[in-house]
């Protein structure tokens, strides 16, 4: 559905609502205004299916606490969001775009700021939900080794031009990171899991 709409009209032709019932967007970091608690947060993720003073009702609730167990985070409902740790909050926003029933995340750096055993966990839950529920991700971020590890398609872009594109083994390269990012680097591969390992050298001068 989102390709026959995307077909017929440019983006900048449709609503706000009608844009937000196609595409979810997981931010950096998530700042409410207010003191809101995990499950008003994830049922947030209704609003473009609602009416302009309409209130969530059973489905709404049903949809926001599937997708919160979906992301592990139904024991999080009643907590201040913030109040959580930056993996939970991150695992809450994601919960809230889940809500959003769309068939399309984009997500900005899901990991940044989290540590180690927090990216790995964000890392596998979004390739958990694109396996189990089909949802197409469009990932930005500079951590490669997120990249390699979760999309099967990578596109490299500086100043807005596309450098390489293709799978993770065939786009980060040697060559592609000199290109990208002007460093020396050894890049190792490791097929069966899906890892890279980027070990930078030297600045091109």
């Amino acid at each position: 559905e989102f390709r026959r709409v995307l077909f017929r009209s440019r983006l900048a032709d449709l609503s706000r609502r009608d844009l937000a019932r196609l595409v979810a967007f997981v931010p950096q970091a998530t700042h409410p205004a207010f003191d809101y608690t995990a499950l008003e947060l994830v049922l947030m993720g209704r609003h473009p299916h609602l009416g302009a003073f309409a209130l969530e009702g059973p489905h709404d609730m049903a949809l926001a606490r599937a997708a919160m167990d979906a992301t592990a985070t139904t024991a999080l409902g009643p907590r201040l969001f913030r109040t959580l740790s930056g993996g939970e909050q991150q695992r809450v926003a994601l919960a809230s775009a889940l809500a959003q029933a769309t068939d399309t995340l984009l997500l900005d750096e899901p990991t940044a700021s989290l540590d180690l055993g927090f990216q790995v966990e964000i890392a596998d839950l979004l390739r958990r939900l694109n396996r189990e529920r089909g949802v197409t991700m469009v990932v930005a971020t500079h951590d490669l080794h997120l990249a390699a590890r979760l999309c099967d398609h990578l596109v490299l872009i500086r100043d807005g031009r596309v450098l390489a594109q293709g799978t993770p083994a065939t786009t980060i390269t040697p060559d592609t990171l000199r290109a990208l990012y002007g460093v020396e680097a050894d890049v190792v591969h490791d097929h069966a899991t899906a890892h890279v390992t980027v070990l930078p050298r030297a600045r091109v001068h």
